[in-house]
């Protein structure tokens, strides 16, 4: 990835990173995300079909309520489609947006093996398709935070925190996601530099639905079979396994192991308040930011911009104990 420059604001960014004191991770192609919203075109007369692959969790319904309200600022009509995180209603959905022919598609992740052949066809119907943290090939542009330097930050974290030795468990339920494929090909790639830091084999599996219930129950079983001073740490792609797994370790007692994930959903942020929490840090990215900044780009290409970038990228926030406060203000969680 091309070193961090300075993006729209550059003050302003530079304000943030002395102001915060936390890890503002960012790339040349972040700058559609820093915009003035004055300069976007309007989207009056255009219907916006917003795919939703689901709702049910903080980064969904941030990012869906901004697609909303950013294509009705501007004029437009959302048409809302939600597959309630069912890969066959998902199909359907996808298949019900060509015969709708909106004037532009957001689809909001899904497995690629999944939705791309669905992609395929709403591309191939004429129709210009965004996507947000799905990098479809047929995607004109997928607005996404930095998952490469998301990963590493949250892998530094992580060893650091551990003293580069000890055992970890992964949740690795959902590699054919692409963004949590290169959150986790990061932690590999950043252990082969700490050896006596190792990930316990075999992977644990994280679900969808009852992932916290889910990743409760696997990480209590786990606890009697590792005892203390045997696991360090406990690593997710997303941060609502990382709830579920907090919440056994605090349960059992078991706050010396740490446990790392992204996504920054308020319950872990206000867990990681806890005197002793086991909550090590979290990557917190900025889903409302990511919704509006998709519907920006869509105006963009339909008021007759063709030189948008493939991908977007939106700064997260590393965030530990330490910076808490001030990352809730920034994202607005208070």
């Amino acid at each position: 990835m091309p070193d961090a420059v300075p993006i729209y604001k550059p003050t302003r960014l530079r304000a943030i990173g002395r102001a915060l004191a936390l890890t503002v991770l960012a790339t040349s192609l972040v700058a559609t995300a820093y915009a003035d919203d004055s300069d976007v075109p309007s989207l009056a007369g255009k219907r916006i079909a917003i795919s939703m692959t689901g709702t049910s969790h903080y980064f969904d319904i941030k990012t869906f309520q901004a697609q909303v309200d950013e294509v009705k600022r501007l004029g437009g009509t959302p048409i809302t489609l939600d597959a309630g995180r069912n890969d066959k209603n998902l199909v359907n959905q996808l298949q019900t947006v060509v015969t709708q022919k909106p004037d532009a598609v957001i689809q909001t992740l899904g497995t690629l093996s999944v939705i791309d052949p669905w992609l395929k066809r709403i591309s191939k119907a004429g129709i210009p398709l965004f996507t947000i943290d799905a990098p479809s090939q047929y995607s004109l542009n997928n607005t996404t935070s930095d998952n490469i330097a998301t990963g590493k930050a949250l892998a530094g974290q992580l060893i650091k925190d551990a003293g580069g030795k000890g055992n970890v468990l992964v949740f690795n339920g959902f590699y054919g996601v692409p963004v949590c494929a290169i959150r986790y090909d990061q932690l590999k790639l950043a252990l082969k530099d700490h050896p006596e830091l190792k990930i316990i084999e075999p992977e644990l599996r994280d679900v969808i639905p009852n992932t916290v219930q889910d990743a409760y129950s696997q990480v209590s079983a786990l606890l009697n079979k590792y005892p203390k001073g045997s696991v360090s740490a406990i690593w997710a792609a997303w941060d609502i396994p990382q709830l579920g797994a907090s919440k056994a370790l605090i349960d059992a007692g078991r706050t010396e192991i740490k446990t790392y994930g992204v996504d920054g959903t308020p319950e872990v942020l206000e867990l990681m308040r806890r005197e002793n929490s086991p909550i090590g840090a979290v990557v917190a990215q900025q889903p409302a930011l990511i919704g509006k900044t998709a519907v920006q780009n869509v105006a963009r290409y339909l008021a007759g911009q063709r030189d948008l970038p493939k991908e977007t990228q939106v700064p997260t926030l590393l965030t530990t104990a330490a910076n808490l406060p001030q990352v809730q203000e920034l994202r607005g969680d208070n």
